[in-house]
C-alpha cells in the first residue's frame, strides 16, 4: 500500500497515551489503534522514502522505531514513548529523522555525537574561517527555509572562546538537530504529509554532507551504543 496520511485519530492517541501510560491501558485502549493509525501510516511512509532515499543509504534503509521506551537509556521511566519515530542513517552518528506526536509530524537532520573527540573535531571545524563561514551560510538558509537549528548545546561558551565570537552560537553546540514541523493541519491525513519529509529532509542534506566531510562521525574506537531517538 502507498502512504496516505496519518489518520486524526492517530494524535489523539497520543493525547490519550500522556493522560495514560500504562501497560493496562496499552493492552486494553491504545494499543490496537497504534498498530492500525500510527504503525501502519509510519511503516507505508518508511517504505517510500525508503525507495525515494535509496542512492542514499541503500534499500530498505528507513528504520521505523518500535513504541516500548527504553528506560535503561532514558529519563522518562513510563513504558510506551510518546511519539513513533523512524530514521536513516547515513553514518554513524549522523542521519535523518521524522517522527510523529501529538502536536503533529516533525522532520530533521541530526548529528548526535557519542564521543568528546567528535565535538572537538566540529568545533575545531566551526572555527577555521572558510569552513565556519560556510556553516553559517547553510544555518541560515535552513533558517530561512522554517528550519530550527536545536540539539543540546552549551548555556554560556566552551572555554577559551571569546563573547563575541562570530559562530558562538554555532560553537555551543555538543549536538545538532535541525528541522521543521508539520502542525496538525488538514495536509497531515494526506499524501502531501510525505512530500514535507521528503523535502525536508532533501533541504536539510547539505548540513549533513558538511559534517560528513569533516570526518564529524565517530572513529572505530570511539563508537558507543545510543538510540538514535
Amino acid at each position: 500500500m502507498t502512504f496516505s496520511g496519518f489518520p486524526p485519530s492517530a494524535l489523539r492517541l497520543y493525547e490519550d497515551l500522556a493522560a495514560d501510560n500504562s501497560k493496562e491501558a496499552w493492552r486494553l485502549r491504545h494499543r490496537e489503534r497504534y498498530e492500525r493509525d500510527v504503525r501502519a501510516p509510519m511503516d507505508e511512509l518508511a517504505a517510500e522514502l525508503g525507495t525515494f532515499f535509496e542512492e542514499w543509504a541503500g534499500p530498505g534503509a528507513v528504520q521505523v522505531l518500535g513504541p516500548v521506551r527504553d528506560t535503561r537509556m532514558s529519563h522518562d521511566k513510563s513504558p510506551y514513548k510518546t511519539y513513533q519515530g523512524a530514521y536513516l542513517d547515513l553514518l554513524p552518528c549522523l542521519g535523518l529523522w521524522v517522527h510523529l506526536d501529538r502536536d503533529g509530524l516533525y522532520a530533521s537532520g541530526r548529528w548526535y555525537p557519542y564521543a568528546g573527540a567528535e565535538v572537538a573535531r566540529y568545533r575545531a571545524a566551526v572555527e577555521e574561517e572558510d569552513g565556519g563561514t560556510e556553516l553559517a551560510a547553510i544555518t541560515g538558509r535552513l533558517a530561512e527555509q522554517g528550519f530550527v537549528l536545536g540539539g543540546d548545546r552549551l548555556k554560556s561558551r566552551p572555554r577559551g572562546v571569546p563573547a563575541d565570537h562570530p559562530r558562538l552560537d554555532l560553537l555551543r553546540h555538543r549536538k545538532i538537530d535541525a528541522g521543521r514541523r508539520h502542525g496538525p493541519a488538514a495536509g497531515l491525513h494526506t499524501p502531501r504529509a510525505g512530500e514535507f519529509v521528503r523535502e525536508t529532509w532533501l533541504l536539510v542534506r547539505p548540513l549533513l554532507d558538511w559534517m560528513a566531510a569533516r570526518e564529524l562521525t565517530p572513529k572505530p574506537r570511539e563508537r558507543g551504543v545510543e538510540d538514535p531517538s
